[in-house]
């Protein structure tokens, strides 16, 4: 299944799961465990994270593989320019494409760890846009696209990130779903100035159940830009500590932010799972 066909499809929103590659075997055990307890939400596809710096890429790729043929799920595979040829990136989509994955993101990646700027490999490409390219002359596959709605960390305004956007869905993104915020007024927003620049493609909302305080204040480091709510900081500082209170505390508002967005006509919920099932389970129940 193209996962650009699914959001083409009128009916109720697309549910979507994002997974990380996990390091080691014990890692991957805990993964297949989340993703089996959350195929009870029926979600229309489940992505698969690649390394900032390229580092999981085949890993990524035989995941995505592996999830789709034993779960009977429709999976997409992220790829990243970081680290990484023409050469490599293409034998890696014939892999997938030759064992039935349709779907990949398209993504510049981040630095290597330690790594000030970002900087192409030689024979590898400089900007998402020009790997959704890539991919959409060689094969035959549905390409989404990342966005930002507070924009991206290195962006010099939001106008300028749009810009870039639009180039990536010049190039052949399909569908374009967004870094975790946690403000639907941005979200909304960011929806009317895409579209005044000609973007029409579905802005899939992405969404993270936060399960504690110090979990919060992991997001901002590594989101800067992000707002950070001060309701649910308040509601942390009341569980204070409390496992279970902060849960509740995460899920609630979680599905709070969800049903604004169905309500409003969002296309569907992206949820970044961290690889766990309990947060995101219990927030769709109470849609």
């Amino acid at each position: 299944m193209r996962i650009a066909d699914l959001y083409r499809v009128e009916g109720d929103p697309v549910l979507s799961l994002e997974f990380f590659t996990p390091k080691d075997e014990s890692g991957r055990r805990a993964l297949f465990r989340a993703i089996n307890r959350l195929k009870a939400i029926e979600p229309g596809f489940v992505s698969i994270t690649c390394g900032a710096a390229g580092t999981t890429r085949e890993r990524t790729a035989d995941l995505a593989i592996e999830a789709q043929d034993n779960f009977d799920l429709t999976a997409m595979a992220h790829l990243v320019c970081t680290g990484t040829t023409r050469a490599e990136l293409e034998a890696t989509l014939k892999h997938m494409k030759e064992h039935g994955i349709d779907n990949i993101l398209a993504l510049r990646g981040d630095p290597p760890k330690g790594a000030a700027d970002w900087k192409p490999v030689e024979g590898g490409f400089h900007h998402a846009n020009e790997l959704a390219e890539f991919v959409r002359e060689r094969f035959s596959m549905s390409i989404g696209g990342a966005c930002y709605p507070e924009k991206h960390h290195e962006a010099p305004s939001l106008e300028a990130d749009i810009q870039n956007l639009k180039r990536k869905v010049d190039a052949g993104a399909e569908f374009l779903i967004t870094q975790l915020f946690f403000d639907n007024d941005k979200y909304w927003q960011f929806v009317e100035q895409v579209r005044a620049v000609g973007i029409d493609v579905p802005i899939v909302p992405g969404v993270m159940p936060v399960l504690n305080l110090t979990n919060l204040q992991r997001i901002a480091s590594l989101s800067p830009g992000t707002t950070i709510p001060p309701e649910l900081e308040r509601a942390f500082g009341v569980a204070d500590g409390d496992d279970d209170a902060s849960l509740d505390a995460g899920v609630d508002f979680a599905a709070k932010q969800c049903r604004e967005l169905i309500d409003g006509g969002a296309p569907g919920i992206h949820f970044y799972t961290l690889n766990r099932s309990k947060a995101t389970l219990r927030t769709v129940a109470k849609l």
